[in-house]
């Protein structure tokens, strides 16, 4: 049985092109497998806290007080979700040229020295391998190619974030022009879809 984390992180609730989007992976894998195990979180409805010193304190430190003590555990329980997924999928809308905040504080959280990577004589060593990830970009703009591809401050912060902990199986998957029209906005969503469901496939297939 594979077990598959879905990170959720948009502020627009059930209007969101990126929860839609992972949504339809969830189904494509479920109807490829049933027996896949889905964990689902939300932080774009159930915000991850932002660093603060106390935050930083637990998971670089040793927690001494019981707010260190909540955010370590908080810690814990999200990088227990990550290590107990084969398949890792993230859903990003792009937020003034970059990731939502409240995934990035999701990465913040899991990325922890001696659980999800290492230190060593020869650099840093990511700890969260043999994983496959998907990455679903929503994009009101045209960022992947041309002159936009400058201003993209979201696909290559996530794919260092992944790869440091290493997570370097990793398939992007666009949803972009949203706001250049209706038309625009469903051919995209709709290669969007198509695209995911080949990486259901595919991923389940693979593990077979």
């Amino acid at each position: 049985m594979k077990t598959a984390l879905i990170v959720t992180s948009s502020a627009n609730g059930e209007k969101s092109v990126s929860s839609s989007l992972a949504a339809t992976l969830v189904d494509r894998l479920r109807e490829n497998d049933p027996a896949t195990h889905v964990l689902l979180r939300d932080v774009g409805a159930d915000p991850v806290p932002h660093l603060t010193a106390e935050t930083v304190a637990a998971i670089k430190g040793e927690p001494q007080s019981e707010r260190e003590l909540a955010a370590r555990a908080l810690s814990d329980s999200l990088i227990a979700e990550l290590a107990a997924a084969d398949i890792l999928v993230i859903a990003s809308p792009m937020y003034n040229f970059g990731m939502s905040s409240t995934l990035k504080a999701w990465f913040d959280h899991v990325l922890r020295a001696g659980l999800t990577f290492r230190y060593t004589a020869e650099g840093p060593e990511g700890l969260m391998t043999g994983k496959k990830a998907v990455v679903i970009e929503s994009r009101a703009g045209f960022y992947s190619q041309g002159d936009g591809a400058a201003m993209d401050g979201q696909e290559p912060h996530i794919r260092i974030l992944l790869g440091f902990m290493g997570i370097t199986d990793v398939t992007f998957v666009r949803a972009e022009k949203l706001a250049f029209g209706p038309e625009a906005a469903e051919a995209a969503i709709a290669e969007a879809s198509e695209a995911l469901g080949l990486f259901a496939g595919e991923t389940l297939k693979l593990a077979a």
